[in-house]
């Protein structure tokens, strides 16, 4: 309980903490499914307030989807989750390119290859990024 009060969490990764601090897997499932039950654990909020923190925090949906996976979560209630979204990746990644670059299109090929890479490392796909850096992307 004392984990959950502090932030959403997902059963895999709950799970992980709980053996970590010693309890007995047996316990693990059977309290986990009580809390499931009880509304107290829900895959759905955790999904919705990962995504929430981390493209607030300027990531796109490609970093966020592998983060997910790497926590044990199923690949449809990502794909889900990432839909029911409500953010606009373009106005994100918009956004996350004006405070790095300073909304200066690259001029040369090293300077767009640089600019795609930091783009691409935070999780924004190449549609995206190519629209972008074109100009196409600040009129649709």
């Amino acid at each position: 309980m004392d984990l959950l009060a502090r932030r959403e969490h997902g059963r895999v990764e709950l799970t992980r903490k709980l053996r970590q601090r010693g309890a007995l897997p047996e316990m693990i499932d059977q309290e986990l499914d009580r809390l499931t039950e009880e509304g107290l654990l829900s895959e759905s909020r955790y999904l919705e307030a990962f995504i929430n923190y981390r493209a607030r925090s300027g990531y796109g949906p490609v970093r966020i989807r592998e983060e997910l996976g790497q926590r044990g979560l199923l690949r449809a209630d990502v794909e889900q989750a990432l839909r029911e979204s409500e953010f606009n990746w373009m106005e994100q990644l918009t956004e996350v390119w004006q405070r790095k670059f300073a909304g200066q299109r690259p001029v040369d090929p090293r300077t767009r290859a640089q600019q795609t890479r930091f783009l691409a490392y935070r999780g924004y796909p190449m549609d995206l990024i190519g629209r972008l850096l074109s100009g196409r992307g600040l009129d649709d």
